[in-house]
């Protein structure tokens, strides 16, 4: 979990982390998002006399927006939790936002990160798994049900890979970054290789991670000109684990959109520039939003991050 206290500038004035601890079940993560959030609540009126305006929270899961419930997530074990409600009361009455981890680091990343500026982008993060977030003139777009930006269950090798989602050769069986350190564990022989392991032996010129990793990118390319197709993004930012390898990612991977698209406009296509904080800051941005613009007041943000198995 990371937490902030955010400024009216924007600026972070107070920063803290603490592991999650799914392993003592949901109720007790619940519990614990509670108790940071209201540490850094009483953190906030001690140290600079005021308490804070509004507060937001980012989630991995199923996450219903409007009625600030989290819905679900397999990872963290919760069902149905009024996180929205449950922090109002622990806040004293505080207007709180609840939104979800990729698309809420999605917010941060147009807003004041590797997109700032740009009216219509595309966040991407490869991570355990792939996820998205399309945003639109400074907002994140959800969809009418809580899934838009779903990119990695895209199909990019049809009668591929089983996905957990139910489906057969989703671009996150091929592209993410569990997907290239299993493929890579099973070329080189070593079950504890990982992706960054693959990419140092890119870098070293390795004829098999070579073609673990161009494989990935090449798939990673049929699933993002999918995307350009139906949204047409300005910029498109690439973030989480597997974007740490930078041009041993960007530059091949920029070569085989390029070789893909037709009609489409080939975007800005730049890594993200916010790094793990993004969730934090993305949550802060929400926090934001329900206040108004000259608000001088704090805002609390926290990012309670996915636990993978």
């Amino acid at each position: 979990m990371k937490a902030a206290l955010v400024g009216a500038d924007g600026g972070l004035l107070h920063q803290a982390r603490r592991p999650t601890g799914r392993e003592r079940g949901p109720d007790a993560v619940v519990a614990d998002i509670l108790d940071f959030a209201a540490e850094l609540h009483a953190h906030g009126i001690s140290r600079y006399g005021t308490p804070a305006a509004a507060a937001g929270v980012a989630v991995p899961g199923i996450i219903d927006e409007a009625e600030g419930v989290a819905v679900y997530a397999a990872n963290l074990g919760w069902r149905d939790i009024p996180l929205r409600a449950l922090l109002t009361e622990r806040l004293g009455g505080i207007p709180v936002a609840l939104g979800h981890d990729v698309r809420t680091g999605g917010l941060a990343e147009g807003r004041i990160g590797a997109g700032h500026g740009a009216d219509r982008f595309l966040f991407v993060a490869l991570g355990t798994g792939i996820a998205g977030a399309i945003g639109i003139d400074g907002r994140v777009e959800a969809g009418a049900h809580g899934f838009a930006g779903e990119i990695g269950h895209i199909v990019v090798r049809p009668g591929g890979a089983p996905c957990p989602c139910g489906q057969r050769g989703c671009l996150e069986r091929s592209a993410s970054a569990s997907a290239v350190s299993e493929a890579w564990a099973a070329a080189c022989g070593d079950p504890g290789a990982d992706a960054a392991d693959c990419a140092k032996a890119v870098e070293s010129g390795d004829v098999r991670a070579r073609q673990v990793w161009q494989e990935a990118v090449d798939a990673l390319a049929d699933g993002v000109v999918t995307a350009l197709t139906l949204l047409d993004p300005r910029v498109l930012i690439i973030g989480g684990g597997l974007a740490e390898a930078g041009e041993t990612l960007f530059t091949p991977l920029r070569e085989a959109v390029r070789r893909r698209i037709t009609f489409q406009k080939e975007p800005s296509l730049v890594p993200a520039a916010l790094g793990d904080t993004a969730g934090c800051l993305g949550a802060g941005l929400l926090a934001r939003d329900l206040i108004d613009d000259d608000s001088t007041h704090l805002s609390y943000s926290s990012h309670p991050s996915e636990v993978t198995t």
